[in-house]
């Protein structure tokens, strides 16, 4: 006799698992009054308790690692990280990113978000940039490679369920620090699409990421925010279907910093209808900019419709509506944060960072059964830096105290390079000026 399997019921369309995606989003979305729809146009999307669904942190830190959520795995700063040229490792170091947020995620669903502020794709032109340690470096093509795998790590390979979901920043041009908030880059149409836009189009097409952070800066005069590049090649030509997400305070720099526009209501409507999905700004002042927009016919509820579509179609792939047993990610617990495999990724992919510039006559390796004396000199041989977009550090070790470390019983000394150090006979050490930072 055949087994008779009772169908689960659910009180909402958008519950049921086995619907598509689509009908499930839509059906969702239509369930909002105004009033929510408005509210969850922002990054930090409320609660709504009446349909059962909790609030949602659009955005976490990760460039190497999770950030200011406490003490994390971290990894060589992008910049070192570009120095591997190991598609293969970037792609485990998404993977373990991606882990730990899951992590953290079970820890508090509201505050640590799945949606991840990486990597950064910009090009680095100047080293007087900011940012110069959290990009890959001025080669769109390594960028383009390299990037691609952190995403496909990050996102995990499940055909529906993301890990978590890689937010490419900050399109575009982004790579100029004097007034970045305000300033204009002047981006001819040959370095338009054969540098700048190459640099974001693999990650997008090959690594498939489903978020995108948009620029402080304008483009040609018309702010990145507003660039119509948004919709029309990321969205239309690229075929991304997740969100696009505006930089912390963007939106109202549109009127504040840019002078673009005279109030904040037309560049809410003019950002929402070029594909901008997500604000993120003060909660009160966007809200309010929304529904003036709206009073004043300049955007309509299709259009917050549209937006919300795209940024639940994201919150229903990273698991958020389905029961826990049909999501494999559902299961990371927090004892994986700090593991001692992702500990043993990180040292190699620091190891594969260090790019050895000459090495005259084979003086490396050194033999540490033939020497009896080393000096590690500079002025970062003894400090280890906590960049702002790392996590705590689980334990510390600087190079000074590793090498010491490594060849006990021989004299290890420490100068900060900022001192006179006399050498002869071929380079060996004989003595220094003073330096209060050497020991």
């Amino acid at each position: 006799m055949e087994k008779t399997v009772e169908k689960k019921s659910y009180e909402f369309p958008f519950q049921n698992p086995d619907l598509p995606l689509e009908t499930r989003v839509n059906d969702l979305i239509s369930r909002f009054t105004l009033e929510e729809k408005v509210n969850l146009m922002c990054q930090y999307q409320p609660a709504i308790e009446r349909l059962g669904i909790h609030a949602h942190k659009q955005g976490t830190e990760a460039a190497h690692g999770m950030a200011w959520l406490g003490k994390a795995t971290t990894f060589p700063q992008t910049i070192g990280l570009a120095c591997t040229w190991n598609q293969s490792l970037l792609k485990e170091v998404g993977d373990v990113i991606s882990t730990e947020a899951r992590a953290f995620y079970k820890k508090n669903p509201e505050v640590n978000g799945l949606t991840l502020w990486a990597p950064t794709v910009d090009m680095e032109r100047d080293p007087r940039w900011g940012r110069t340690e959290e990009a890959y470096g001025e080669d769109p093509y390594l960028t383009g490679k390299l990037t691609s795998s952190l995403v496909k790590g990050i996102q995990g390979d499940h055909p529906f369920f993301f890990k978590a979901v890689a937010t490419l920043k900050h399109f575009l041009a982004n790579n100029n620090e004097i007034d970045r908030g305000s300033c204009s880059a002047s981006i001819d149409p040959r370095n338009m699409h054969e540098y700048y836009l190459k640099a974001f189009e693999a990650p997008f097409k090959e690594g498939g990421a489903y978020s995108m952070m948009t620029a402080y800066n304008s483009i040609n005069g018309t702010p990145a925010i507003l660039h119509p590049y948004v919709k029309e090649i990321v969205k239309e030509q690229w075929g991304m279907n997740g969100f696009v997400v505006s930089d912390a305070a963007d939106l109202l720099g549109v009127v504040r910093d840019h002078g673009y526009y005279d109030h904040h209501a037309q560049s809410v409507a003019e950002a929402i209808k070029n594909g901008i999905d997500s604000m993120t700004d003060d909660f009160d002042e966007t809200t309010k900019a929304i529904f003036e927009a709206l009073e004043k016919k300049l955007v309509n509820e299709h259009d917050l419709d549209v937006a919300l579509r795209n940024t639940f179609r994201v919150r229903f792939r990273l698991g958020e509506f389905d029961p826990a047993e049909n999501n494999p990610y559902s299961a990371i617990s927090q004892s994986v944060i700090c593991d001692q495999k992702h500990a043993e990724v990180s040292a190699q992919a620091a190891k594969e960072s260090i790019v050895l510039l000459k090495n005259e006559h084979n003086m490396l390796p050194l033999n540490k059964e033939k020497i009896n004396k080393v000096s590690v000199i500079g002025p970062l041989g003894n400090i280890v830096y906590r960049d702002w977009y790392s996590g705590d550090f689980p334990y510390t070790i600087t190079p000074y105290e590793g090498i010491k470390n490594k060849i006990e019983g021989k004299q290890v000394t420490f100068h900060s390079g900022n001192d006179k150090i006399v050498l002869k006979n071929g380079g060996e050490f004989v003595g220094l000026g003073a330096d209060e930072n050497s020991r």
